[in-house]
């Protein structure tokens, strides 16, 4: 069984149904939750926009290898509405990264793990915070708490809901 860590965001439409109904799917399609952050308000980052985000981390166990779950994570977004954009940072109704796979290091041309920017994201630090404080990156050697304590994001992290 794999653990994975996901990061969930969505800042379009009604932001709490989004996050809501990836978490279905997500445990309809790849496996099965096993922790859950609260859902934090934040600014957008990487871009500007007038909408905030509710973003999520969520564990999960799964017996799906990386590649298969990163195909299910694709689905599940387009299920939940998003769009291909060319832009890299962009308003949508749902995001999901991967964000750790047992303490794997993949470097994938699709897929990276550890996030590549994870370190630098508070709004993926906080919530991770919330249900895996001592998970150590298998790259910077710090655990989540230490890498927060870090992190020189200044952007807004708000805990919104339970």
């Amino acid at each position: 069984m794999n653990r994975i860590y996901l990061s969930l965001g969505s800042n379009q439409g009604n932001r709490r149904t989004n996050l809501e109904r990836a978490l279905v799917l997500i445990g309809g399609r790849a496996g099965l939750i096993k922790a859950r952050s609260s859902v934090y308000e934040t600014e957008p980052w990487g871009f500007r926009s007038a909408l905030n985000f509710y973003n999520q981390a969520v564990e999960l166990l799964t017996d799906l290898k990386s590649a298969a779950l990163l195909d299910t994570i694709h689905e599940i977004e387009i299920i939940c509405g998003r769009m291909p954009v060319a832009k890299r940072y962009a308003p949508r109704p749902i995001d999901i990264d991967i964000l750790f796979f047992n303490d794997e290091i993949i470097d994938e041309p699709t897929l990276k793990v550890p996030h590549p920017f994870l370190h630098l994201r508070r709004f993926v630090l906080v919530p991770m915070s919330e249900i895996a404080p001592d998970l150590v990156h298998p790259v910077l050697k710090r655990n989540i708490r230490e890498l927060l304590q870090e992190c020189s994001d200044d952007k807004r992290v708000v805990k919104w809901l339970r």
